[in-house]
């Protein structure tokens, strides 16, 4: 991805270090995908965006043959380092085509919290639609656009670039708001049918760990995931 949205040095560090335990990827987002991904055993699957390896290494130990892109030299090498070698993981720009990967060579895809950091989204689209096999599924995540109109305001209908503060940590994460019309209407245009779609809320388990965040995040939307169909 473009300089301004990967997460490079310490940004990647701070990421890889809290997307393990954090309320919002370990107990919100990768759960709700998970479901989402059911029953993977036996299937290919690209992790478009595999940040630290949360998703690699969870669909490896279910039993899938996963290739991981990650445009962070920082997050390939946290990611390196989780897999243990049971998932194949290389640096690759998501503003650049899929040019590794044959047409029709993988059953699934995910894209957890990276389509809101892409700018050419028409490009990445096209090149899931190619190299996933008829009737794969793709799997997206991204900030709920009412979330981003809370915490930013203005209209619920802007596109603009924006940079959310991490915590306290001095840090930002750059990427674009998207209306749900917009999110939802790139994906059709780009030949893909909507099986599902789901407003991810925490798991049980966070209610013993922060129970603050864990009302909080059944309260009010932090994501939108959906499952998606290669005709």
């Amino acid at each position: 991805m473009h300089k301004a949205t990967a997460y490079h040095d310490a940004l990647g560090d701070h990421f890889a270090e809290h997307a393990g335990t954090s309320p919002y990827n370990a107990y919100t987002d990768r759960p709700a995908m998970l479901r989402l991904a059911g029953n993977v055993s036996g299937a290919r699957i690209l992790d478009v965006g595999c940040g630290a390896g949360h998703y690699a290494a969870e669909l490896s130990a279910r039993g899938a043959q996963v290739v991981g892109v990650e445009g962070s030299a920082t997050l390939l090498r946290h990611a390196q380092a989780h897999v243990h070698g049971q998932a194949e993981l290389f640096l690759h720009d998501l503003e650049e085509p899929l040019g590794f990967a044959a047409d029709a060579s993988f059953d699934g895809a995910v894209c957890a919290l990276v389509y809101e950091h892409v700018r050419n989204r028409v490009q990445l689209l096209g090149e899931l639609r190619r190299v996933l096999r008829p009737s794969g599924w793709l799997l997206i995540s991204t900030t709920h656009p009412t979330a981003d109109w809370g915490h930013f305001g203005g209209s619920y209908f802007s596109h603009d670039w924006r940079d959310l503060p991490i915590g306290d940590s001095k840090l930002s994460i750059h990427y674009q708001r998207l209306p749900l019309e917009t999110f939802l209407n790139e994906l059709l245009a780009a030949g893909f049918v909507l099986q599902q779609l789901i407003e991810p809320r925490p798991t049980a388990d966070l209610r013993e760990i922060d129970e603050a965040a864990y009302n909080k995040l059944h309260q009010a939307p932090s994501f939108l995931a959906v499952r998606l169909q290669r005709p």
